[in-house]
């Protein structure tokens, strides 16, 4: 008799869910949760700020759709030093910003709530448990390639791959130390969860070799802050090196000027010659 009744007592078990109010997470994660649930959000940096989105679409106690049953989403009795900004009033989605302090890390369980503004739509207020956790190990930075090599002028691109496994979209600054005359800078964003490329070009106006150093650094600094040498070799070519002696650049004593006629005579030719 018992073994007959368990898919009665299943059914049931649905249909009163399925009647249930409930919130409908949409990220960083999704779920649908009823009141007092949890869920795991995922990692965070310390210092980082995060949102938690949520529909405001709901069904009250008797199973009817209510399009905007969620009025506002916030955070409360937050862990000390932590802070929110709760969702606009009929926002939809709902989104919540949490942000995150500096020098900690663990596992902390936040409070978040689903308010029904006055009641009016007979909801009441829903509560559930995020859980997340706060960790430096959220980023992983790659840089190629790492010896690089160009005419005088010519542009090369170093590839910047970022992989966010956390659950905060964090801004990045991508810059070069030691490059002369070079004060160039980008800024970027890797997506929360996602792995994201950048791609960052210099160049040189004289040839050598130049040792540099690629610094990419979060916005929150101790994230992710790190150095990565580059060996940039500078070639100039026949092109330029007679271009820049037809300009004034003496490469040896007056007794050779002839030769610096002819070899500037050789460089209005080549220029001819490449529609120049």
């Amino acid at each position: 008799m018992l073994r007959h009744a368990l898919p009665l007592f299943a059914a049931l078990a649905l249909i009163g869910l399925a009647g249930a109010t409930y919130v409908s997470v949409q990220g960083p994660v999704n779920a649908n949760l009823t009141d007092n649930g949890f869920i795991y959000l995922g990692k965070v940096g310390p210092g980082e700020s995060f949102y938690v989105l949520a529909s405001a679409t709901t069904t009250n106690a008797s199973g009817s759709v209510v399009n905007i049953g969620w009025d506002r989403l916030e955070a409360v009795n937050l862990p000390n030093g932590w802070s929110m900004q709760a969702s606009p009033l009929y926002e939809n989605p709902m989104k919540l910003k949490i942000s995150v302090p500096y020098n900690i890390s663990g596992t902390y369980n936040l409070t978040i709530r689903a308010v029904n503004v006055g009641n009016y739509s007979r909801l009441g207020n829903l509560t559930f448990t995020a859980q997340v956790d706060v960790t430096n190990n959220v980023f992983n930075v790659s840089v190629s390639p790492r010896n690089i090599s160009a005419g005088v002028g010519q542009p090369v691109d170093i590839n910047v791959k970022v992989v966010n496994t956390g659950i905060a979209d964090e801004p990045f600054n991508i810059s070069a130390q030691g490059l002369p005359a070079w004060n160039f800078s980008d800024d970027v964003i890797a997506l929360h969860s996602r792995t994201s490329s950048f791609v960052y070009p210099v160049y040189v106006n004289e040839p050598g070799v130049y040792p540099f150093n690629l610094t990419i650094t979060s916005a929150t600094g101790h994230l992710v802050q790190n150095e990565y040498p580059i060996k940039f070799s500078v070639v100039a070519s026949l092109y330029n090196d007679y271009s820049a002696i037809g300009n004034g650049v003496v490469l040896s004593p007056v007794i050779f000027e002839p030769v610096y006629a002819i070899d500037y005579l050789l460089s209005y030719l080549m220029g001819s010659g490449n529609g120049q």
